[in-house]
């Protein structure tokens, strides 16, 4: 049996590669082990896009009206409850652009390896393609939860459990806590 999710991986920032030679299979693992969480699971395609800060800052510009950088951006190929896919095609998930700048910084300073925090935006961002959002303190909890499993599930420690971030800086991958907004 093929594996039901392909990932294709395109490397834009050769700083990904230079960092982390096998970073195309870091992106898999983290990507299928996401997927498997589904209940139905269809043969499905995502992308993932390892990029410079630079091209993921015009990408949120352009796509999310924010002039910054961010660590990853998730981008569905459908929005909302479609037909459905007819009966062995292949469903496109969508487009996961992770920045190698900023997660390398927020690796360092959360004091996790690159690896493990690109698995953790990967599975933050095939989540987002699954339908999961953090709108609300209540499904924040929900998909950090399924995150930490996820990563459990690939030998990956909770990253919101982690000693080194402090318990009232805890934030999810692409956005900022909601207190005091």
């Amino acid at each position: 049996m093929t594996d039901p999710l392909d990932v294709q991986v395109l490397v834009r920032a050769g700083a990904w590669k230079k960092a982390l030679p096998r970073v195309a299979a870091t992106c898999r693992v983290a990507a299928r082990a996401a997927y498997a969480q589904r209940r139905r699971r269809p043969a499905a395609e995502v992308s993932v896009l390892l990029a410079g800060d630079a091209f993921v800052r015009s990408l949120n510009r352009v796509y999310r009206g924010q002039d910054k950088a961010t660590n990853v951006l998730a981008f569905a190929a459908q929005e909302g409850i479609g037909p459905g896919p007819q009966p062995g095609a292949t469903v496109m998930l969508g487009d996961i652009v992770v920045a190698y700048g900023t997660a390398a910084r927020e690796a360092v300073r959360e004091g996790k390896s690159l690896g493990d925090h690109l698995s953790h935006l990967v599975v933050h961002g095939l989540l987002h393609l699954m339908g999961h959002d953090h709108d609300t303190d209540r499904k924040a909890r929900a998909m950090e939860r399924l995150e930490a499993k996820v990563l459990a599930g690939v030998g990956i420690a909770d990253p919101y459990a982690m000693p080194s971030v402090a318990q009232n800086d805890r934030r999810r991958p692409d956005a900022r806590s909601r207190r005091g907004r």
